[in-house]
């Protein structure tokens, strides 16, 4: 029994380490065409630091990953599901926050993210910028969940809530804007999504007026928001208290984080303090609420701590290897002494790579399935897939675009959000809440560990190369991720437009052909008079019509007939016995 278990697990990593693989495969390409042939590293010591960061990430992922469906998702579906024993209101939005934020701060996207800013700005501190966007989550989370139990409409919330975010978005420092935008795609991955779809399908399912799963489309894209607004109240608070005046960036060097040894034992802190929370907070409703039998409770503890080593290796990986692979590719395309149009070509690199990664992303896939579900197969995955790589590509060609002009990122946002605002009156509420969702789980692990490295060498060299000094590292090389979450919700909507136009039709189809039967049913049954339609040289044949009333009297003479001959042979018999 053990040898088998053992066998399924070890084909089930095997399953995950190869979709993994085949995921960062764009990577590897181009890594392999720019270090290897157009610009070729210096040293032998750089493309083992190359590889072994590929590895790392891949590796590290797996793990994650394998460790992710045996503990962090079951914890995830299991609290999701005893919170509802609560009853009260105010206790599952109460704890609707607290695993918001809790699940969130343990991301890894988020913590790479914030790696990369405190490289660049040291005066963010890490941690508290972990907690400030796992907070944001954790009250859009409860408001998400209070709007379940009210009722509220969807489509209001989100244009509500999106004026009041580029309102404020006003007064925000321009080095904060992008990188606010940034987070709201980067807190949303593998472990707070199912947290967060789990409360909200259990809520929905038995607190909300319709009873239905339906009402938990929409609470991942309404839990993204929360990240932009704090962020934003964050830039504002730290420019206040420095009187106006932000402290100068430092150079991006991911090249200098030091040995795979020192990198590893410098991350331990940060991992267990984004994981330990999520089990302690766990612990209470196992043992009061949940009552999982040992046997599973075990099996969830082993499965965190192989989360833990695949989240260090990964983390790990992207410090040594990745993130410097990221910015060197990006000032390569830069360097004085290439022609001026090579530049451009990072248009297509970006392009490449934002499709490239969307395909291979497991949540699009999902994503795919639930619409090919849900629209009864009008909406193939194949057409959700391909529609949603298309416009992450363009998407990242945009980011990149940006990097290139220093055009400011909120004349690219602004219309692309007022875009998928207006489209919420024409699209069907499930897919705006579906296409919001999207949005925030487009920017996952990989992108955050490749594209933004890559975009941030960009911008440095753009800066290294302008002839005014150019912009801020912090403005120019942060949004590509607020790019690829804006794009799914055009597209997503698009999708459901197109769906809900050919329902109509479909609709409007049937019942004329029920009419048209109807009409002829009719017709034939004598109810409804055919008008008169003049037509010289045919000669109607002189057909009596059948009278209705009269055929049913006739036959009822008939069977009392029958029955009456029926009782006189009866009575015949009788005389006949009894003589």
């Amino acid at each position: 029994m053990n040898r088998l278990n053992l066998k399924s697990k070890l084909v089930i990593f095997a399953t995950t380490l190869k979709e993994v693989f085949i995921s960062s495969l764009p990577l590897a390409a181009i890594m392999i065409i720019v270090c290897g042939f157009i610009a070729p590293l210096d040293s032998v010591s750089d493309y083992i630091k190359l590889f072994v960061g590929y590895a790392s990430v891949v590796f590290g992922q797996t793990l994650f990953l394998d460790g992710l469906n045996t503990s962090i998702l079951p914890i995830g579906k299991l609290v999701g599901g005893s919170l509802i024993k609560l009853k009260k209101s105010i206790f599952v939005i109460f704890f609707g926050l607290l695993f918001g934020l809790l699940a969130t701060v343990a991301e890894p996207a988020l913590t790479v993210l914030a790696k990369q800013t405190n490289m660049i700005m040291p005066i963010i501190n890490e941690t508290l910028f972990i907690w400030i966007m796992g907070a944001g989550i954790g009250v859009m989370v409860a408001f998400s969940l209070f709007r379940i139990m009210k009722d509220l409409n969807i489509k209001i919330v989100f244009a509500i809530l999106y004026v009041i975010t580029f309102i404020l978005i006003i007064f925000v420092p321009n080095e904060f804007v992008a990188l606010a935008f940034d987070g709201s795609g980067a807190t949303t991955g593998d472990i707070s999504v199912p947290f967060i779809l789990a409360l909200g399908m259990g809520v929905s399912a038995t607190m909300s007026k319709h009873k239905s799963n339906d009402d938990s489309f929409g609470i991942i894209g309404l839990a993204s928001v929360g990240p932009i607004i704090s962020l934003a109240i964050y830039g504002i608070v730290i420019n206040f208290l420095h009187n106006g005046v932000l402290p100068p960036e430092q150079v991006y060097a991911p090249e200098t984080m030091g040995t795979m040894g020192e990198i590893i034992s410098g991350n331990l802190l940060g991992v267990t303090l984004a994981l330990l929370p999520v089990i302690i907070v766990f612990l209470p409703f196992q043992f009061f609420l949940i009552k999982q039998p040992k046997k599973e409770f075990v099996k969830i503890l082993l499965g965190t701590v192989v989360v833990f080593i695949g989240l260090l290796i990964f983390l790990a990986g992207i410090d040594y290897g990745f993130a410097f692979a990221g910015k060197y590719i990006g000032e390569v395309f830069l360097e004085p002494s290439r022609p001026g149009w090579f530049r451009w070509l990072l248009l297509i690199v970006a392009f490449i790579l934002g499709a490239a990664i969307t395909l291979s992303e497991p949540a699009v896939t999902v994503l795919g399935e639930q619409l090919e579900e849900i629209t009864n197969g009008h909406i193939r995955k194949f057409t959700i897939r391909m529609t949603l790589a298309i416009g992450i590509g363009f998407a990242s060609l945009l980011g990149m675009l940006k990097i290139l002009t220093e055009i400011n990122i909120l004349w690219f946002l602004i219309p692309l959000y007022a875009i998928a605002l207006i489209m919420m009156i024409f699209a069907p509420n499930l897919f705006v809440g579906l296409a919001f969702d999207s949005g925030g789980v487009s920017g996952g692990a990989l992108t955050s560990a490749f594209l933004t490295p890559l975009t941030l060498g960009v911008a440095q060299a753009v800066a290294a190369t302008s002839s005014s000094g150019g912009q801020s590292i912090l403005v120019n090389g942060f949004g590509i991720i607020a790019f690829i979450s804006v794009t799914p919700l055009i597209a997503v909507q698009f999708l459901g437009i197109v769906y809900n136009i050919n329902i109509k039709k479909a609709e409007k189809s049937l019942k004329d052909a029920e009419l048209n039967d109807i009409k002829e049913l009719a017709s034939l049954a004598g109810l409804v008079e055919e008008p008169d339609v003049e037509a010289p040289n045919v000669i109607e044949p002189n057909v009596e019509e059948p009278n209705i009333e009269e055929s049913n009297m006739e036959l009822e003479e008939k069977n009392i007939a029958e029955d009456m001959e029926e009782m006189q042979l009866e009575v015949e018999a009788e005389k006949s016995s009894s003589k």
